[in-house]
């Protein structure tokens, strides 16, 4: 089975008394979805910034498809095919509608407009958003904007997803939804979460982020027909 995420001795820290990753190592293989779990500060977030090099590592290396990743160049080849949703989704979402928003990724990567329609009708209506296209990003509720958010990951069709808290906010018949589709997906996945009924119904595995490295927590779950 192919390595999509690999850290190795990963070590970041936001001041020279203030380490948050220290020796952090963590393998990812295609299609394996895992739950990392850990308490608040811990690190969590920090971790899928570097995966995308929206940080910068102070050690250690990172290897995503294959590829040791370092600079902003390194980076910037591998964003289209690793989507990350942000904790918060004010800092996703940009643009005036929800349809200008979900389709701005796939436009950036080449996809045709007749395409890219397609798949903003296709990804809103499976995360319960039919109809939503002309509605005005910023009027949304704090739950909408959080499905919108995960819509426009989604529709890039990155071969690994990168989530921050993906079911925050939301009311429980969304949380169902997302997780259905979460789980229906075939992309290898990173799920930070606080909600551990969640990650027992999609990761494969649980690591916790804890003093500055990744420690397995949970057994690895067979899911039936794999």
């Amino acid at each position: 089975m192919s390595v999509v995420l690999r850290l190795d001795n990963l070590r970041f820290d936001y001041s020279p008394d203030r380490p948050v990753l220290d020796g952090c190592c963590l393998h990812v293989d295609a299609g394996e979805r895992v739950g990392l779990v850990g308490g608040n500060g811990s690190g969590k977030t920090t971790l899928l910034w570097l995966v995308v090099g929206l940080l910068q590592a102070g050690g250690g290396s990172i290897e995503v498809f294959g590829k040791k990743c370092s600079t902003e160049a390194d980076f910037r080849g591998i964003r289209g095919r690793a989507g990350l949703l942000f904790q918060d989704a004010d800092d996703q979402l940009f643009c005036p509608t929800v349809a200008e928003d979900v389709a701005f990724g796939p436009l950036n990567l080449g996809r045709s407009r007749n395409e890219v329609r397609r798949l903003v009708g296709d990804t809103l209506d499976s995360l319960g958003l039919a109809g939503y296209e002309d509605r005005i990003t910023y009027k949304l509720s704090g739950g909408e904007k959080r499905l919108v958010s995960l819509a426009a990951v989604l529709a890039m069709e990155p071969e690994l997803l990168l989530l921050d808290e993906p079911t925050s906010g939301l009311d429980d018949d969304s949380v169902q939804r997302v997780t259905e589709v979460l789980h229906g997906l075939p992309q290898a996945m990173v799920i930070v979460s606080h909600d551990r009924a969640i990650l027992e119904q999609l990761a494969t595995r649980t690591v916790r982020l804890e003093d500055g490295k990744v420690v397995e927590s949970g057994e690895r779950k067979i899911e039936s027909g794999t």
